[in-house]
């Protein structure tokens, strides 16, 4: 979500320091890797797996560095074109991924380097998919991907690197999960049996995975409830790997008993993993049983397994697929969807709070900024039931800087809002019964034609995908351009995906279902349970932007008809905000556009309201009732 704009770091010293590393003969490579990952994968980061960021400047949660001796190389997506061209000193060149003619990260290393480079990278950091691809392209040019297990910007960071958190992990009750530890291993185990007959073992990396399977949640990476932990999966046994100290007991059996943990659950060291999967697959191999791995396994994972075993290539007693744990994950059950219900409506509550105190804030003319604003509407949401913190950064975003996608404004340069700028707000928050994630585009003065009906067009495409009923089977993929095709046809669009899927009181980006243009998103059908965003977006840059999100789960549809007996699905969505009528025009809207805009407003006043009363703001009451009026009155 939000990326700081901030000023620009000098990477001279740094990059000279890494290529000295580079250089040195203990290394020898001709270029060095750094993605923005760490070692289980994630999008967001504890501050001591900020590599990137630390190497480039560039905060933005995607994108991933080349440095070679000469230059340095930025790739990333157009989320964050304008934000790294901003954070990025002269000694970066900015690759623009999805562009005409720029390579991928991982086809720049065999189409651009010379012949015989040996290019490093940390095992650990890098997907064991990837690694086995690029290795696959760098032979025909006699090139080496090497393994580095020393990070060598770890060296170049030295002591001014953030320690690794180890904060207390803590138990999250059934009455929230719906579903116990216990049930959710035998759900996988039954799955390796049915799915994967010669499996034995699964290896869960993914921070969230380890977290959902064992409901527990803790929170060593800001806005995200996980902790450091890996787990594996045997038709025995499971053996969760953590650091000692972030129990609430040393006592094994005390701890399985107050985290309500399986009985048959070993708690192992979290910094024993490889050393033990080197052991398991040495054991394993002789019975010729598999190892499952996922696809966002690191490759230092698959490397221990085939140590263990004697193999230098996987195909013996490794073998990598999508983990069964996302999948299980991305369907949530019906507590979890009644959570989902329950807590975006306390979450509208506190955002017609907070816009109803801006527009009062800004009437009186109080000069507030962009950082200053979202930090009152992190105070209305600390004041609902079961708040456990903001699920990312709060985008609090006037004028220009709405164009930059994932813009986070810092306190020390933050924008002043104005009345006569577009408004954009996107946040959420983490409750124990769910993950919410909200933008809302607001104008406090007279917008300009232009931008009314750019919002619009973004309107529609949001209404459209709310609306959109469609066979099983059908992916995010399929339906990305029911979003766009109003925007497309005033010759517009936006640069990021159109929707991604969202944990319950986890990570609010899960995968592996997701609405948009990257093809990967065509392997995932859309499902029953699954949450997603419904995000679409405009933005002219330097001058404004305009997002809508709300988030929707995926029901069973009522057809008249059920052709090819497939079934049919629906969204249905679960965010209550008002979007602001007076940036639309009703001039190019459908009657049935204008119908679900009333009615989407009736159902919010309904829902809301009531809760606004109990905090007894009259104030947001009152902003609430002239926000959810039918769209011929506010235009009459």
């Amino acid at each position: 979500m939000g990326e700081g704009a901030a000023s620009k770091v000098n990477t001279t010293e740094r990059l000279n320091a890494l290529r000295e590393l580079m250089s040195n003969p203990h290394h020898n490579v001709d270029a060095y890797v750094v993605p923005s990952e760490d070692q289980h994968s994630s999008e967001y980061l504890a501050d001591c797996d900020a590599r990137r960021a630390f190497i480039s400047g560039f905060t933005g949660s995607a994108g991933c560095a080349i440095i070679t001796k000469n230059d340095a190389y930025m790739f990333t997506d157009g989320r964050y074109f304008l934000q790294a061209a901003e954070q990025m000193d002269s000694n970066w060149t900015l690759m623009k991924q999805g562009l005409p003619d720029v390579p991928t990260w991982q086809d720049f290393l065999h189409k651009n380097l010379p012949n015989n480079s040996r290019i490093g990278i940390d095992p650990q950091l890098i997907l064991a998919a990837d690694a086995k691809t690029i290795k696959e392209q760098l032979a025909p040019k006699a090139s080496q991907l090497v393994s580095i297990p020393t990070n060598l910007v770890d060296l170049v960071w030295a002591s001014k690197r953030p320690s690794r958190p180890e904060n207390s992990v803590f138990h999250l009750p059934v009455e929230y999960a719906g579903q116990s530890s216990e049930d959710k291993i035998a759900g996988i185990r039954k799955e390796l049996k049915e799915k994967h007959k010669e499996a034995e073992a699964l290896v869960v990396n993914m921070l969230d995975e380890v977290a959902w399977l064992f409901n527990l949640r803790g929170s060593d990476i800001a806005f995200n409830p996980v902790f450091f932990a890996y787990a594996v999966i045997t038709h025995a046994k499971s053996t969760l790997y953590i650091r000692p100290s972030q129990l609430s007991s040393s006592n094994v059996e005390e701890l399985l008993k107050t985290s309500h943990l399986p009985p048959d659950v070993e708690i192992r060291p979290y910094d024993s993993i490889f050393e033990d999967l080197k052991k398991l697959s040495a054991e394993l191999k002789p019975q010729g049983k598999k190892i499952l791995i996922s696809n966002k396994a690191s490759l230092a994972v698959e490397d221990a397994l085939l140590s263990g075993a004697g193999q230098e290539k996987d195909g013996g007693v490794v073998q990598v697929v999508r983990s069964p744990v996302t999948d299980a994950k991305a369907i949530k059950n019906a507590v979890e969807v009644e959570g989902f219900r329950q807590c975006h409506l306390r979450d509208g509550a506190a955002l017609a709070r907070y816009f109803a105190w801006l527009e009062e804030q800004l009437e009186k003319g109080v000069e507030l900024t962009e950082s200053s604003a979202a930090d009152q509407l992190e105070l209305y949401r600390s004041e609902n039931e079961l708040f456990k913190g903001l699920s990312f950064p709060t985008i609090s975003s006037t004028g220009p800087n709405c164009a930059i996608i994932h813009y986070k404004p810092e306190p020390e340069t933050a924008a002043v809002l104005k009345k006569d700028q577009m408004y954009l707000c996107d946040s959420g928050a983490q409750y124990l019964d769910g993950t919410t994630d909200t933008t809302r585009t607001w104008h406090f003065g007279e917008p300009t034609a232009e931008e009314k009906r750019a919002f619009t067009r973004v309107l529609q495409g949001h209404i459209a995908i709310d609306t959109a009923i469609v066979p099983n089977g059908t992916t995010g993929y399929v339906i990305d351009s029911f979003a766009r095709r109003a925007l497309w046809q005033d010759g517009l669009d936006y640069r990021h995906g159109t929707g991604h899927g969202v944990g319950h009181f986890l990570n609010v980006h899960e995968g592996p279902q997701g609405i948009g243009m990257r093809p990967t998103l065509n392997e995932t059908p859309l499902k029953k349970g699954m949450t997603v965003s419904n995000e679409p977006g405009y933005y002219a840059d330097g001058r404004f932007g305009i997002r809508i999100e709300d988030i929707v789960i995926v029901q069973e549809a009522s057809t008249p008809n059920n052709f090819g007996d497939k079934g049919y699905l629906r969204f249905e969505h679960v965010t209550m905000s008002p979007k602001q009528t007076r940036l639309v025009d009703p001039s190019l809207l459908a009657p049935w556009e204008v119908k679900w805009l009333d009615d989407y407003h009736k159902e919010v006043l309904e829902k809301v309201k009531p809760i606004l009363e109990k905090f007894k703001d009259e104030r947001a009451v009152k902003w609430l009732e002239r926000e959810c009026r039918p769209l011929k009155e506010v235009h009459a």
